[in-house]
């Protein structure tokens, strides 16, 4: 993973961001709650990926740095976000409500204490409110996390949770390149090739306000997830 930057704070919290006006201005305010209120050295930051709306100017107004990558995918706005970056540790989630800011505790002590090197959360051990995931998602997630586990011989139980951090130094180290929402896969086999250890708290996963429209490609996404755990290399 290249950086374009040292890191002198402590976290960097990164949000990719399409059209989520009436969203973001919150999630900027309960992810710089958590910083106040850790005592850190840290930053939002907001990668706007070709928003028609409001939303960088919202972000701005609530006290994020806002970065824009006009190349469209939420990948590619997250590996940005990632290359801009200035944290020790980076830690990235949807800005649609779906996680709670305030509550990132477990995703940033083990880090700072070298307990671990990444941190992923684990949506379906914990309570899940109504509506937060499609249907298809209750049964095809669960299904390729059990493929990964397979391939690539780490006890990760949910591998599309997209509430995540990582230390620098372990991102320093993984040879990323997708583009595609397959990233989230890539990074798992990319840290059972570094051996790297991986925690794994249970988090509540919320449902996006109703008028949202949502940007999961179902079908075309997990086919993606698919090809690349059985036919991608292992190094």
């Amino acid at each position: 993973m290249r950086f374009f930057h040292k890191a002198t704070l402590d976290l960097s919290i990164i949000m990719p961001c399409l059209n989520e006006e009436a969203t973001v201005g919150l999630c900027v305010d309960r992810a710089l709650s958590f910083i106040r209120n850790t005592n850190l050295k840290g930053e939002v930051l907001v990668v706007d990926n070709g928003s028609k709306d409001g939303s960088s100017r919202i972000a701005k107004l609530h006290g994020a740095t806002v970065i824009w990558e006009p190349r469209r995918g939420y990948v590619r706005a997250l590996r940005t976000g990632l290359a801009c970056s200035r944290g020790r540790i980076l830690l990235f989630g949807d800005c649609d409500l779906s996680y709670d800011f305030r509550k990132l505790f477990p995703f940033f002590r083990p880090l700072q204490k070298n307990r671990c090197d990444m941190v992923i959360g684990n949506r379906f051990h914990s309570s899940m409110e109504k509506g937060a995931i499609p249907v298809s998602h209750l049964w095809g997630v669960p299904m390729l996390s059990a493929l990964g586990r397979l391939r690539y011989r780490i006890h990760v139980i949910d591998f599309h949770c997209g509430l995540r951090s990582m230390t620098r130094q372990a991102a320093k180290q993984m040879h990323l390149s997708c583009d595609g929402m397959e990233f989230a896969t890539e990074m798992i086999a990319e840290a059972a090739r570094l051996r790297l250890c991986v925690a794994q708290p249970k988090i509540t996963l919320h449902r996006c306000p109703p008028n949202r429209q949502s940007k999961l490609r179902t079908i075309p996404d997990g086919l993606r997830h698919l090809k690349y755990i059985l036919f991608h290399p292992l190094e």
